[in-house]
């Protein structure tokens, strides 16, 4: 075989750009594989992705344990059946259907602010979701949570002071109690 035709010539610069487009991946591999988001780490694990505020991109989630680490850019709150609350760092144990060890989330009740402990689903097809806040399990819908929601930033200064950690919350609902105590002493009197 000889020389290609003329006619054939074009083909060269293609093949040579192949080539040398296959050497190059060789030195510098590409390096970008599907992360899969928080929200997807929820799906795969029977939860629904509205448990967590919409947007959230700084996450960590260790695979063989499955604790996870999420950095909020500022507190928020969102609006469900009841308010919820979201602190700058939110962590705990995800596991199939269930979130335990949760730190960084606090409900209202009321006109207290309780932190919950845990999120667990019991059975899917019931379409209910339990919301650990220590001495109750707090039952929701389900459809409550299809979707992340807009979370309102909140000052971390401000709201109450259940915003600034759970002992604070502790500390609440002691002094309400001992307050409730004091006026049934008081009232029996």
């Amino acid at each position: 075989m000889g020389p290609f035709p003329k006619s054939l010539a074009f083909l060269q610069v293609p093949a040579l750009s192949i080539r040398f487009l296959l050497f190059l991946t060789t030195l510098f591999p590409f390096t970008a594989s599907f992360q899969p988001s928080i929200y997807d780490h929820l799906s795969q694990n029977g939860l629904p992705i509205g448990l967590l505020p919409k947007g959230i991109t700084d996450f960590l989630v260790e695979p063989t344990t499955g604790h996870f680490q999420i950095n909020l850019t500022q507190p928020c709150n969102a609006q469900f059946e009841n308010q919820l609350h979201y602190d700058f760092n939110i962590s705990g144990l995800l596991s199939f259907a269930k979130i335990g060890e949760l730190s960084g989330v606090s409900q209202q009740e009321l006109f207290l602010w309780f932190p919950v402990k845990g999120i667990r689903v019991d059975v899917p097809s019931s379409g209910l979701i339990y919301f650990d806040v220590g001495v109750v399990d707090k039952q929701f819908s389900l459809s409550l949570f299809e979707n992340p929601i807009e979370c309102t930033a909140v000052d971390p200064n401000d709201g109450p002071l259940a915003f600034r950690g759970s002992e604070d919350s502790k500390n609440q609902s002691r002094k309400l109690q001992f307050e409730m105590a004091q006026g049934d002493l008081t009232a029996t009197s």
